[in-house]
């Protein structure tokens, strides 16, 4: 049974609007590396596959930003931290526009790695702590389709900043999120959840996650596939369809655009469905669809096939993300919302970090359509047999209720 809902607070838009920003120019700059894998390489005289190794580097480090930023959220506050890391990822994506070699980039990009691991649990609590109870479900979905809306974004710039500017500009684009910061230093009030439930010591907040290491383990392995669902399924897949399609770059990027709307829709839409049905049966329908486009989307023949196919399975994959906002807050302690979500995601992510590199490496052995299709086909059926085995905490409250007028006279 969940808590008592807490009422809608003021600044509630704020605080989603601004998490829904960090994470949309979060994943921007993680996604233009995606469509410059043949550009790099040429520029830096390297093979791909070391320019692939780079987005493993930025996966990599996710977790040290969680660690970092998570354990500043929970001991200051999401304000100050969240905007500290956008400013952080902005610079270092700014300086990876001036990179002179291949050293430098990986470097570089293992260091954004740090921002990006860090922005979305900061993010995700400051924004699930505002949301009203009834709405955490739609709000959770569009929080996490910044996501595919960064990604969206990156295929726009590869389509027309790229061919008329060149590699360079695309990140420096990069460096605007640091205007963000001011937006969230104006608008954002800070989280009442936070007030109430905030540890004294950053001792303390460790001893939770400690104290509750059975549930944090369960959120890193459901976080590890869920990761691999969602790189396995869009890191690669520009390079999927020039390779076996032979589709130009120009048409790939187009294509990026449209299957990134539907995974836009697709998170808002199941993100609503979790809150009428449970997060998990929302999460579970989801997989459903992306399992019964397996087949189209490796397998299909024709450009129109391979759009529809595309499009629907990340209306799936990021209809399951979607909830991941809400489902991780909710199963989170009070006294450690901005780590223990985030860290269990990060954590996931180093695990799964070498989904890019196993998947090319597949390639090699079975060919690229039947190594992205075996690889999708385990991933969903564990991450449903993962949530069907788990638990959830549909609408608890993150504050504890304000007393009433005749209680408080009477204390």
């Amino acid at each position: 049974m969940p808590d008592t809902p807490q009422p809608a607070r003021s600044g509630t838009h704020h605080a989603v609007l601004a998490g829904f920003l960090g994470w949309t120019l979060d994943a921007f700059d993680f996604f233009i590396v995606v469509f410059l894998f043949d550009t790099l390489a040429h520029q830096f005289g390297v093979t791909k596959k070391e320019i692939v190794l780079t987005t493993t580097a930025t996966l990599a480090m996710r977790p040290i930003g969680a660690l970092l930023f998570g354990l500043l959220a929970d001991r200051y506050g999401r304000r100050i931290p969240l905007m500290a890391n956008v400013i952080y990822f902005s610079v270092i994506e700014l300086l990876c526009g001036f990179s002179p070699n291949f050293t430098v980039f990986i470097i570089l990009r293992a260091l954004f790695g740090i921002g990006m691991g860090g922005e979305w649990g900061v993010g995700a609590s400051l924004a699930m702590e505002a949301a009203p109870v009834r709405w955490r479900g739609i709000l959770s979905g569009i929080l996490q389709s910044g996501y595919s809306l960064g990604y969206l974004l990156a295929a726009i710039a590869a389509r027309f900043v790229l061919p008329a500017w060149g590699w360079r500009p695309m990140f420096w684009i990069g460096a605007l999120p640091a205007l963000l910061a001011l937006y969230i230093r104006t608008k954002v009030p800070e989280s009442e959840a936070w007030k109430q439930h905030h540890a004294a010591s950053t001792r303390q907040i460790l001893r939770v996650v400690a104290g509750d290491w059975k549930r944090f383990a369960y959120l890193v392995v459901l976080m590890t596939f869920m990761l691999f669902l969602s790189h396995g399924t869009q890191d690669l897949y520009p390079d999927f369809l020039k390779e076996v399609h032979k589709i130009s770059g120009a048409m790939v990027a187009n294509i990026a655009m449209i299957y990134n709307v539907g995974a836009v829709a697709g998170a808002i839409i199941f993100g609503h469905i979790s809150q009428v049905a449970g997060r998990r049966k929302g999460m579970i329908a989801a997989l459903g669809l992306s399992l019964l486009m397996i087949p189209l989307w490796a397998f299909g023949g024709g450009l129109p096939v391979i759009i529809i196919a595309a499009f629907l399975m990340q209306v799936g994959v990021q209809g399951a993300w979607g909830v991941i906002p809400v489902h991780l807050n909710e199963l989170s302690a009070d006294s450690a919302r901005g780590l223990m979500p985030g860290l269990a995601y990060q954590l996931g992510i180093l695990l799964a970090s070498p989904t890019n590199s196993i998947q090319y490496a597949l390639r090699l052995h079975f060919g690229y359509q039947r190594a992205i299709a075996g690889f999708e086909l385990v991933t969903i059926l564990t991450v449903a047999a993962l949530l069907w085995r788990g638990s959830e905490e549909h609408s608890r409250s993150f504050v504890r209720a304000a007393p009433s007028p005749a209680s408080g006279s009477s204390a």
